[in-house]
């Protein structure tokens, strides 16, 4: 039936074709208010936008700028201001705080060499005005421009810049290496720094007052032989470049480059910002020792909020001990820091706290604890990866975040004298939304749902206790995309499937359903339990279930317990039951789906990645009777062979149930315990074809784990093909790999479950 639609691989190919090209929103920024001679005020919105390019191989980056009039409380008119444009090489931008300047860090290759440098350039309303060969510098090495550890932040004078860099680290020289003869002695014959890179105190004087390189963490010094090949610990899955940062600031004016002192060297700093005075710098600061952990996606890794003062060089722990924190944002008013917190170590992803901190009377306090369950109509906890770059209301005592609430995304507003929260998106449509800015109580939002790509919306914020009456306003629709209906279901386990602990806890799963064709047409069945485990699936558009649906399957998406945004009780109730409880509730999915669907219970398959992936291969070995056809994309098969390979060992024990800490070493029976809840503990049940796809750089889930898989059911006989996709690592996220891997995925699908 599949090929009564679509009658050949091109036109299954012009379909993905045709859904990459929707765009997603990615970051947005306001520009000053504008008061015309009527007296009217509006404001630019400047937008970044990503997109496929298939004929290029890569994803690109657009801009385009919007109009907003407003008149203090609504959205008088907007509009588009400009066309589209390709945003080509920057690597990070930010407007100062008066809108008056932006800086951008750009990657340039170089003409002679096609080495990869770095600028930092600064532009006013009119042109650039600085630009800046960081690489040529050599103050430092590759600056951050991840979400991680990179920052490009304005002092609040303007004058300055800050970013987060890796630190220098001389070239090492063999025992063997040729040396040219002597002519003089010289500042590089003996490895003293020449006068002019002699190392300055932050404090004294002042980074406004010169470029000196900071001496310790970032300063030249005599390398001995034989260190050529010393390892380099780094921190993990798509962060192999990052070891030890520095954080660096550049000075407008003098254009020079300083790399600051004061941060202790068994700290890792990040997520920068200037003090409310500018006479120091706030900073998350991570603990390397005694060895770096995979921080991609792991929100419980041991940090804790610092301030290093510039003049004297002290640093002092502003947060708790023992925690892992991240995100901290400064309020307009300059007194109070907000940021995140989780419990370290446990499970990657939680339900987290929200923490403020006063700067003037340095007291800390919880604006918005955990919450264990969900419940409609009260706030259903934090479940986010960062707040927004700017969310603070000007008011300096509201803040506004999205988080996940059960299936969809909401955004919240949020008392931090009171912590009292009201949903902003209660009345709007459901789906999933996200804060992208506020700035003047303007609020920038992105809406979709799965079956509409993103769309952008404004609003202005309601004064307080009014904020239920926020009105949305679209300012770049999207279309929805035909021929695909969804909605949300909720399932209860039965009752010898409860958790002894965590009991009456229930679970959602998004079923998307071809619209076109006989509404008695029994279509086949793609289930797609998500990675984490502790992840979800929300309501928004993703780009593979939408064409799987449009090709004519249905697709299943299951949140099963351990899923964020049900409380953390749900969270809680997984670590040592993954195998099992989440396997069973996938299982209970299905089976009620092809009860009181039109579906075609003979034509089921399973897609997953990572843990998705794992909760496959079990589906596969304990239910062969269910499924005819599996992808799973860097999958976790083994538990016990993956502790010693991945960036991510602490995973393997916590949710196996284990307890973990850096010098354990797990004794027979934890052993035993991680192979029993694996996959390969059924390998010998499996019947239904397998299709793998792994990434040659995976970090996280070491692509060993898929070929140990593709050996066991080689040798047993079970049909199977393996995609192995140099140059991607744990997302396959690379744009030629995410194509291939769609149109391998359904030519699978459609011949092994007879389409």
């Amino acid at each position: 039936w599949v090929l009564q639609v679509l009658s050949s691989a091109e036109e299954v190919a012009e379909l993905y074709r045709e859904l990459s090209r929707h765009p997603g929103l990615k970051a947005a920024c306001l520009g000053p208010d504008v008061t015309t001679q009527y007296g009217g005020k509006y404001c630019s919105l400047y937008t970044e936008w990503s997109q496929r390019d298939l004929e290029r191989g890569e994803h690109i980056k657009f801009c385009r700028q919007y109009l907003i009039f407003h008149d203090g409380s609504s959205i008088v008119y907007s509009g588009p201001a400009s066309t589209c444009s390709e945003i080509k090489d920057e690597l990070l931008s930010r407007e100062s705080p008066s809108g008056a300047l932006k800086a951008v860090l750009r990657k340039v290759h170089s003409k002679e060499n096609k080495e990869e440098k770095q600028f930092l350039e600064v532009w006013d309303q009119n042109c650039k005005v600085k630009s800046i060969d960081l690489t040529a510098l050599d103050k430092h090495g590759t600056v951050y421009d991840d979400d991680h550890f990179g920052c490009l932040a304005w002092s609040h004078s303007e004058t300055h810049l800050l970013y987060v860099a890796e630190k220098k680290r001389p070239k090492a020289e063999s025992f063997f290496q040729s040396k040219a003869p002597e002519l003089s002695a010289s500042s590089e014959d003996t490895g003293r720094p020449e006068k002019a890179d002699v190392p300055l105190k932050v404090g004294s004087p002042h980074p406004r007052a010169g470029g000196g390189q900071r001496g310790g963490r970032g300063a030249d010094r005599v390398v001995p032989q034989g260190e050529q090949f010393v390892y380099h610990e780094d921190w993990g899955e798509a962060l192999s470049k990052r070891s030890v940062p520095v954080l660096c600031v550049m000075d407008v004016e003098a254009s020079s480059v300083s790399v600051l002192e004061g941060v202790p060297e068994h700290l890792s700093p990040g997520q920068a910002f200037w003090s409310p005075d500018d006479t120091g710098v706030v900073f998350v600061g991570w603990w390397p020792e005694p060895f770096r952990l995979g921080l991609q996606h792991c929100t419980n890794r041991r940090s804790a909020l610092f301030y290093v003062d510039l003049t004297s060089g002290a640093c002092e722990q502003l947060s708790q001990n023992n925690v892992a924190v991240w995100s901290p944002r400064l309020s307009p008013d300059r007194c109070r820091i907000v940021y995140l917190e989780n419990d370290a170590l446990g499970p990657h992803q939680q339900c987290s706290r929200l923490r403020l901190y006063d700067w003037y009377t340095k007291e800390s306090s919880t604006v918005l604890a955990a919450v264990p369950r969900q419940a409609w109509g009260a706030f259903p906890g934090i479940y986010c990866g960062a707040l927004p770059g700017l969310c603070w209301a000007a008011d300096s005592r509201r803040l506004l975040l999205d988080t996940v609430q059960r299936s969809q995304q909401d955004v919240f507003v949020v008392d931090t004298v009171t912590g009292s929260t009201t949903s902003l998106t209660a009345d709007a449509p459901q789906g999933s939304w996200s804060v992208l800015t506020i700035d003047r109580d303007i609020l920038v939002a992105r809406f979709s749902t799965p079956s509409c790509p993103h769309t952008l919306k404004v609003a202005v914020l309601p004064g307080a206790g009014l904020e239920a009456q926020v009105r949305w306003v679209c300012l770049q629709d999207a279309p929805p995309v035909p021929g695909i209906t969804w909605g949300i279901r909720t399932l209860q386990p039965p009752p010898e499937q409860e958790h002894p602990q965590y009991g009456g806890l229930d679970f959602d799963a998004i079923l998307l359903r071809p619209s076109e064709g006989s509404a008695t047409q029994k279509r086949p069945l793609v289930v797609m339990p998500h990675g984490g485990p502790h992840s979800v699936f929300t309501a928004g558009w993703m780009l593979y279930p939408a064409a799987l649906c449009r090709v004519g399957f249905a697709v299943l998406l299951v949140n099963y317990r351990g899923s964020l945004g049900f409380g953390q009780d749900s969270v809680n109730s997984l670590p040592g039951n993954v195998g099992t409880q989440d396997v069973h509730d996938v299982q209970l999915c299905v089976k009620r789906v092809l009860q009181e669907e039109s579906l075609d219970a003979g034509r089921v398959a399973l897609v997953g990645g990572s843990h998705g992936g794992f909760l496959a291969c079990h589906l596969l070995g304990q239910f062969p009777d269910t499924y005819h056809a599996c992808v799973v994309r860097n999958p976790v098969v083994n538990i016990a062979s993956m502790v010693a390979a991945t960036d991510i060992p602490d995973w393997c024990l916590t949710e196996t149930g284990l307890p973990y800490a850096h010098d354990t070493l797990p004794d027979p029976a934890q052993w035993t315990e991680m192979l029993h809840k694996s996959p390969m503990r059924y390998v010998d049940q499996v019947r239904a074809p397998v299709l793998l796809m792994l990434g040659e750089d995976d970090r996280r889930v070491p692509p060993q784990q898929g070929l140990e898989y593709y050996r066991a059911l080689k040798a047993r006989r079970v049909p199977t093909r393996l995609l192995w996709y140099p140059g991607n690592n744990h997302a396959l996220a690379g744009v030629e790999a995410e194509a291939d891997g769609f149109m391998n995925m359904v030519l699978w699908l459609v011949k092994h479950l007879r389409c």
